[in-house]
């Protein structure tokens, strides 16, 4: 989508960090360039190397994390080498870098990707670009000695696979020296040039299943000897997830959804294996600390019922993202100063996962959804979809909102 879309809207308040065209400009082709080479999680060594050269150039000393993708910068902490020294603590702003293992179907799009099955199509290379961006505004701002405080950039790898690589960058030093974390998610229901905001629970938890069902199989004729595993994995597919919403505060929003069932390859064999996978997502913090004693518990359950062994595996992925009060409103407040009180809406919780929440279990913070729906238009370009794309406007508009809250946060 063509940059030239784009409309200012005043904010309230005037604040230095405005983007010249020239910076624009550059960041929707820097965003463009990372959409033609996506890279999978724990692989975005291109990615890397791009960020890490435009911070260099920037006079900025960027460090890769210790597993090899990814970096953290900081700005304005006056030391040599880049890191924090014990001075005040830093506001960190957080991107992802990952893309998704599915095609780009975009048919005429000059910048669609040119890596088979590779697509950005979660915002992650405009979440990068942003960030990537404030970084820019925000070293020529502490060159003018506009900057009242440290701030941290961190370009996390990996957060599309689970439990996501936010707990890497927690461990390679990330979070050292932070006080606070914010961080945006493109959200294609909202318009370009708004936010998307709550207190709370702003994304669900989301973990991963796998099951395997085993038994002697036998003749279709005769199934009474054997355990029939077809019927078993069909009760465990129709049964368990009503069984395990049953067994929590309906509050909650537990649900075990499946997206694979495989077992047989005759119509008149009973196999002896069967395979399931699905995941469970969970609105509510407590509920999914409880949540694999109850899914394991109630599988086992159903599966004994049809003589089937059972193996689960069971893997943790990420609690919901709980927007602390004060980082909500650090974001508000920013979005408000550049584009005024009604470019800010409200938003719902999301089913979907997010490993930001991780970084949330040691340091408060928040996450806005970033509106990049082109204003007027009514299909929605769903993420994690081929075809999804962006109003490039988005950028612009996160990175003033996040350059007005590193000018902005109080102590």
């Amino acid at each position: 989508m063509s940059p030239e879309s784009e409309a200012d809207t005043p904010g309230e308040t005037e604040l230095p960090g405005a983007l010249s065209a020239a910076l624009r400009a550059e960041l929707v082709a820097f965003r463009r360039d990372l959409h033609m080479h996506p890279e999978l999680g724990n692989q975005e060594f291109r990615t890397t190397a791009a960020i890490k050269e435009r911070l260099e150039r920037a006079g900025l000393k960027p460090r890769v994390l210790p597993v090899g993708t990814g970096l953290v910068c900081d700005i304005g902490t006056g030391t040599d080498s880049g890191q924090w020294a014990g001075g005040p603590r830093m506001l960190a702003l957080r991107a992802d870098i990952d893309a998704l293992p599915i095609p780009d179907t975009k048919s005429e799009c000059p910048y669609r990707s040119r890596v088979p099955d590779r697509a950005h199509a979660c915002g992650h290379d405009v979440h990068t670009t942003v960030v990537l961006g404030t970084g820019l505004v925000l070293a020529a701002l502490h060159e003018q000695g506009l900057l009242p405080r440290p701030v941290r950039l961190v370009f996390q790898p990996a957060e599309e696979v689970l439990p996501g690589g936010a707990a890497d960058a927690i461990e390679g030093g990330a979070l050292d020296g932070v006080r606070r974390i914010l961080a945006v998610h493109c959200d294609p229901r909202v318009d370009a040039g708004r936010i998307g905001l709550r207190v709370g629970p702003i994304t669900s938890a989301c973990d991963r299943l796998e099951i395997s069902l085993d038994g002697p199989g036998g003749h279709t004729a005769r199934p009474h000897l054997t355990t029939d595993l077809v019927t078993a994995a069909a009760r465990v597919v129709t049964d368990v997830p009503p069984l395990v919403a049953r067994r929590v505060d309906s509050r909650s929003g537990l649900a075990l959804t499946w997206g694979r069932i495989e077992s047989g390859h005759a119509p008149n064999v009973i196999p002896q294996h069967a395979e399931l996978a699905g995941t469970v997502r969970c609105l509510d913090l407590d509920a999914w600390r409880q949540a694999p004693d109850l899914v394991v518990g109630a599988i086992d359950e159903i599966a004994n019922l049809y003589r089937a062994k059972s193996e689960i595996t069971y893997v943790r992925g990420v609690p919901p993202v709980v927007n602390e009060v004060t980082s909500t409103e650090l974001l508000q407040a920013a979005m408000a100063a550049r584009c005024g009180t009604d470019s800010v809406e409200s938003t719902e919780q999301s089913l979907g996962g997010e490993d930001f929440s991780w970084y949330l279990e040691h340091v408060p913070g928040a996450m806005a959804r970033l509106g990049v729906r082109p204003p007027g238009e009514r299909t929605v370009r769903d993420l994690h979809q081929g075809d999804f794309d962006v109003d490039e406007h988005a950028i612009t508009v996160g990175v003033e909102m996040f350059t007005a809250a590193a000018l902005i946060d109080a102590v």
